[in-house]
């Protein structure tokens, strides 16, 4: 059997990185981990080739080839996923669909052939044996949750590893919190499941003998979901995996409680975190509390995020705007947020209620939904009826993040969170390779951003205080400025 697994395109984002990525002269900056780990739950006497569509373009020869073609996808990527099933259908494919896309809204997809929602370690092998058997169902679902030590690694084969910005590893699925507008409990549960210790070690073992060097992300809804088995468990592994290692940066994701724990911290950036984003929202209790983002209530957030600069570990944030609770000065008070604590990466969005979610439930019985969410969280628009006067929220939003990212602010908060950081050792692999890549992007970084870039003073005038002041930050000063060309360039389409 040959089967091809395509992973649909992305539109422009913000965490695309689409125009970072140019400078950089990469095309992703993730792989599709989900499609990759399928690859090696398919029997292996199968046949497999992947085409990941935001790396290369899917050709009719690609799909020539294939006895049944796999399809994977988030909600981002609908337009895409609608395209690329017209364009087997043509060629008369069995498609099979599955991952976060088609598992929340499986209803608006009638031309699939086959639906493996949920799990795909539960419900691929029902699917694979109704194959065996020539007696297949269209729905393949489960309501269990895989046990996923006996997840299979990533065929890192199937990759154009030179191609991307990073690759992607899980350790854990899961949250324990209980966010209202977040599917990600209704798709994985409260209970973060964790891999073997073992597992992740191969994982890495297997990523670091192709010669990647880059970053790594853990890509865990919340990797302090369990915490004492990370502390006690993958930190220690994870230190002692890196002795006599060059590079490999990871980041993750993690919730503002790990700011509680300083030993924690330590123990990442020993293991060689030094990013992390984390889901403030806002930092207005009340509509912290209206969403059920308990775990932020009452905390001095803007301490928090420098506390865990200062120990060594770079926050990126995700904020909304939209709640109930917003006020047309909840605006103002999120800039003000943002540019005093430094995070440089920060995402705002409008309020979303993906299928699944509690808040989804809450507006449906109110009366309050709209037409489907893009997936897109910077996109303006949203699926729910907004308490607050649509033009009123939509000019605010639209001065906020333009304010946000405006040469002046922009920079300022690079300085402020250069200040406030202290790095704990550099992750940046030392060959002589990944320099000469370094330097052709920070030449192309002077020539799109120094010169022709409107923020072009501003650049150089960070770069100069970098390199009197913070030196060994020189290159973070760089990678802050191609990223903050990127989110200007969306924020003005």
């Amino acid at each position: 059997m040959k089967a091809l697994l395509i992973y649909p395109e992305i539109p422009k984002t913000f965490w695309g990185f689409n125009y970072a990525l140019k400078i950089l002269k990469r095309k992703s900056a993730f792989p599709p981990l989900g499609l990759m780990t399928v690859a090696n739950l398919l029997p292996k006497n199968w046949s497999c080739k992947m085409v990941d569509m935001n790396v290369e373009s899917l050709k009719a020869k690609d799909i020539s080839f294939a006895d049944i073609v796999f399809i994977s996808a988030m909600t981002i990527q609908r337009e895409s996923v609608k395209n690329v099933i017209k364009m087997c259908k043509d060629f008369g494919k069995k498609i099979v669909a599955g991952g976060p896309l088609f598992t929340s809204e499986p209803f608006n997809f009638e031309d699939v052939d086959h639906l493996v929602l949920n799990e795909a370690e539960i419900t691929l092998p029902l699917f694979l044996k109704d194959l065996e058997k020539g007696d297949l169902k269209r729905i393949y679902s489960t309501t269990n949750f895989a046990d996923i030590t006996e997840t299979p690694p990533p065929d890192l084969t199937l990759l154009k590893l030179n191609k991307y910005a990073s690759m992607s590893i899980q350790f854990s699925r899961g949250c324990p919190f209980d966010c209202d507008f977040c599917n990600v409990t209704a798709l994985f549960g409260h209970r973060p499941r964790t891999k073997k210790v073992s597992q992740i070690i191969e994982e890495l073992d297997n990523l670091y003998h192709t010669g990647w060097r880059r970053g790594i992300f853990f890509v865990d809804d919340n990797f302090i979901g369990n915490k004492k088995v990370v502390k006690n468990e993958l930190l220690p592994a994870l230190i002692e995996w890196r002795r006599g290692k060059e590079g490999v940066p990871f980041f993750t994701e993690v919730s503002i409680n790990i700011a509680d724990d300083e030993e924690l911290i330590k123990m990442m950036c020993r293991a060689g975190f030094d990013t992390v984003f984390i889901g403030i929202e806002t930092p207005d209790d009340e509509s912290l509390c209206e969403c059920s983002k308990h775990q932020n209530v009452k905390r001095n957030l803007v301490e928090d995020v420098k506390k865990i600069h200062s120990l060594g570990l770079q926050v990126q944030a995700g904020f909304i705007v939209g709640f109930d609770n917003d006020t047309e000065s909840s605006f103002e008070k999120l800039y003000h947020f943002i540019q005093k604590s430094g995070i440089a990466t920060a995402m705002v969005g409008l309020l979303q209620a993906p299928y699944g979610t509690k808040l989804y439930e809450k507006m449906k019985s109110m009366g309050r939904l709209k037409e489907n969410i893009t997936g897109s969280n910077t996109d303006f628009t949203t699926n729910i009826v907004l308490k607050m006067d649509y033009e009123t929220i939509m000019k605010k939003y639209r001065e906020m993040v333009c304010n946000l990212y405006k040469p002046e602010n922009y920079y300022k908060r690079l300085k402020t969170f250069l200040k406030d950081y202290t790095a704990v050792k550099q992750n940046e692999p030392k060959d002589f390779k990944f320099k000469m890549e370094q330097i052709k992007a920070f030449l192309r970084s002077t020539m799109r951003i120094g010169i022709l870039g409107k923020e072009r003073f501003y650049y150089w005038k960070l770069l100069l205080w970098t390199a009197l002041f913070k030196p060994s930050y020189f290159s973070l000063s760089v990678s802050l400025a191609i990223y903050g060309y990127h989110f200007r360039k969306i924020f003005q389409e």
